[in-house]
């Protein structure tokens, strides 16, 4: 590297350690509270900055652009020369470009309302911590954060700071959520004992053998590794951990379960009030490895009774073969035409498409992922009870724009973090019994694991590295 090279990296790291330094003595709020009239645009849209602007972040750019309802005022992706950003790039060409979001906040955060995170997993949670320390709002895919302790400062953080957040599990604004909410407010759904849920799709790390990291290459001029790296520990340069790949390792994705549980039964844990399992087994685990996801599981995961509500055990299956056992009536799968494919394959090409069978008192439920909605087994029963079934109300507003109205104090956000934290943190929690293949029993007033040191130290994740500590202290 170069002097003058030199002496700009230095400045540039002098400048985001004294700006963070700011945000914590000050707490930021006095310098950005959250702005629920929109001033600051002409059009009364909101100013939104994007970090990750490829792949399912650019989805989600397409989607906020198509509402009419927001500005883009900055994108940032910490390698703006791939491939994959070139579409946000042409759909949004006039808006200031960024390669780290420390950068962004410094020089632009009196201009932003809110943040969209479309990055992997396991680097949500620093964004999303210094977006709410500013008072911002944050639109975050799934799952919230990497670790169980990641999602409950996230939660506490948007409680803190005030902010209108959501998660992207968009389901959460369509038909499954109304009518699920509508049918247990009717008690359709009722007593529930049992929930089997599975994702069967191909995935990427299915076939993969490794017997630790991969092996260093040169990184691309283009990408700034050690800002995608974020509070992750220090990792050599691999292709094979970038664009999608990062699912299949422990060290930065949450897997088939933290991808597809956030659509398969998210319903089922906010309207059935699950909160956090007392236990979490691992029954079963193919190809087994401490560096990437297993070929295949079965978790279960055990929910006290809540109220006058029975028990619930919730199973879930993922792997190729590994399918599950459903009602001998199940007939078709349901399968929202809507959803976008596993990264690797397609929903209708695999044997079982995601979906889940729900057992209540007196009736069976069938249903698929994301907006898919519920049919009752078998279908005679379906036709017996079609006139005790309550109206099921239409959506108001899409996930985006329910987002952006919050944005503006006109709605709540359906998948705020306090109500995807629970979902994030119990998912987060069958990663742990994958990772340690075994049956871990969890106290949800102390959220402790208690049977296992090893298992409870993984709920705190991995410690950041240095200079990213700070975002565990916003």
């Amino acid at each position: 590297m170069k002097p003058n090279q030199i002496q700009k990296t230095v400045a540039a790291q002098m400048r985001r350690r004294s700006f963070l330094k700011g945000v914590l003595a000050t707490g930021a709020v006095s310098m950005f509270a959250p702005r629920l009239v929109f001033g600051a645009s002409p059009t009364n849209k909101v100013n939104l900055a994007c970090v990750g602007i490829g792949n399912r972040g650019g989805e989600d750019i397409v989607a906020f652009h198509k509402t009419g309802m927001v500005n883009f005022v900055a994108l940032c992706d910490t390698d703006m020369g791939a491939p994959h950003t070139q579409k946000t790039l042409k759909l949004i060409p006039d808006a200031p470009r960024f390669q780290d979001f420390r950068q962004m906040f410094d020089k632009m955060g009196k201009d932003i309302d809110a943040v969209c995170i479309g990055t992997p997993d396991f680097s949500h949670f620093p964004i999303a911590m210094l977006a709410m320390s500013l008072g911002k709002h944050v639109y975050c895919e799934k799952p919230m954060g990497h670790s169980f302790r990641q999602v409950e400062l996230m939660m506490a953080a948007e409680k803190k700071y005030n902010i209108a957040a959501q998660m992207g599990n968009q389901g959460h604004s369509e038909a499954n959520y109304f009518q699920f909410k509508a049918w247990t407010d009717a008690g359709i759904i009722k007593n529930v004992t049992k929930i089997t849920a599975y994702m069967n799709s191909k995935r990427r790390w299915h076939g993969m053998k490794v017997s630790g990291l991969l092996p260093e290459e040169p990184i691309p001029a283009s990408l700034d590794w050690d800002v995608w790296l974020a509070t992750a520990q220090q990792h050599a340069y691999n292709h094979g951990y970038i664009n999608g790949d990062w699912r299949s390792w422990f060290d930065f994705g949450n897997g088939a379960l933290g991808d597809w549980g956030a659509h398969i039964f998210d319903t089922a844990h906010e309207f059935l009030q699950l909160g956090l399992p007392t236990e979490v087994e691992a029954v079963k685990l193919e190809g087994y490895s401490p560096f990437i996801f297993p070929q295949a599981s079965t978790l279960a995961f055990r929910f006290p009774a809540r109220g006058t509500q029975p028990p619930v055990e919730l199973d879930w299956y993922d792997g190729q073969e590994n399918l599950p056992p459903l009602p001998a009536n199940i007939g078709t799968a349901v399968v929202d035409p809507n959803i976008p494919p596993p990264s690797v394959g397609s929903v209708d090409s695999t044997k079982r498409p995601p979906g889940k069978v729900i057992y209540g008192e007196g009736l069976t439920f069938k249903g698929g992922s994301h907006a898919s909605t519920l049919q009752i087994l078998p279908s005679e029963k379906a036709k017996e009870i079609q006139s005790k079934l309550p109206p099921v109300p239409k959506s108001p507003s899409n996930h985006y724009v329910n987002f952006l109205r919050a944005c503006k104090g006109e709605e709540k956000t359906r998948s705020n973090f306090a109500v995807a934290g629970p979902l994030c943190q119990t998912m987060a929690l069958g990663i742990i019994a994958q990772r340690v293949n075994a049956k871990l029993e969890f106290d949800p007033a102390t959220k402790q694991i208690t049977n296992h040191k090893v298992a409870n130290g993984l709920l705190n994740g991995v410690p950041p590295r240095k200079d990213w500590e700070q975002y565990y202290n916003l």
